[in-house]
């Protein structure tokens, strides 16, 4: 199982946030996009419309 300080957590985390993979791009793998959805909601972004928060 993944956690927030996972490597592949912090991967794919800075891959969405610096626009290289959206969101929707992160395998459903365990619960690997669960943990980064976490991590991203916890800057405000937003996950359902994948953009930064205004």
């Amino acid at each position: 199982m993944f956690n927030e300080n996972s490597i592949c957590v912090k991967v794919w985390f800075s891959a969405v946030l610096g626009g290289t993979y959206k969101f929707s791009d992160v395998p459903d793998l365990l619960n690997l996009r669960d943990e980064v959805s976490k991590k991203l909601k916890q800057i405000g972004y937003d996950v359902n419309k994948e953009t930064p928060a205004a």
